[in-house]
């Protein structure tokens, strides 16, 4: 009404006519438009909440996944620890096994080198007793001047043996 009487807005038929074009316009957009747009929003805001919600359940899920493979990575580093470890005494038993063993084989070499000295002096005092007994033998021959029979000659090796075997004893 200010507007009329400052000359701004003449009231005429053309304003009547643009004022129903208007609310017949609103009326059509508030008819078929806005439940068009406003069902487009929901429909829209629904799919975005939806992939929120998805979005959600994978970082979840992505959470879960990430501590189950820190969970095997763990289990993983422990049985490389176990089978370090393992190894390890494996060596160690193998180490003392061929240890063993070399002691054993070292005890063996000795033992035999004992036997094979002891088997050597024995050849060699029974070849020292039979030069000694030859060496009698002769002498007693140059003594007496002949030869003496079987028993006899016996006789006189085994006492000689006995003298030498009491002296060098």
């Amino acid at each position: 009404m200010y507007l009329a009487e400052a000359g701004l807005l003449n009231v005429n038929a053309t304003f009547w006519i643009e004022l129903v074009a208007f609310l017949l316009m609103l009326g059509i957009l508030a008819r078929y438009v806005y439940p068009r747009v406003l069902a487009a929003a929901e429909a829209r805001q629904k799919a975005i909440s939806e992939e929120l919600t998805a979005a959600e359940q994978a970082r979840k899920e992505a959470e879960e996944k990430l501590q189950q493979a820190e969970k095997q990575l763990e289990a993983a580093r422990a049985q490389a620890q176990e089978i370090i470890a393992g190894a390890g005494r494996s060596a160690d038993q193998l180490r003392e096994e061929l240890k063993r063993k070399a002691e054993e084989e070292a005890k063996r070499v000795q033992e035999k080198a004992r036997e094979e000295t002891a088997a050597e002096r024995q050849k060699m005092l029974e070849g020292a007793r039979r030069d000694i007994a030859e060496l009698v033998l002769e002498a007693t021959e140059k003594v007496i001047g002949d030869t003496l029979d079987g028993d006899r000659h016996k006789q006189l090796i085994d006492k000689a043996i006995a003298e030498v075997g009491a002296k060098s004893g």
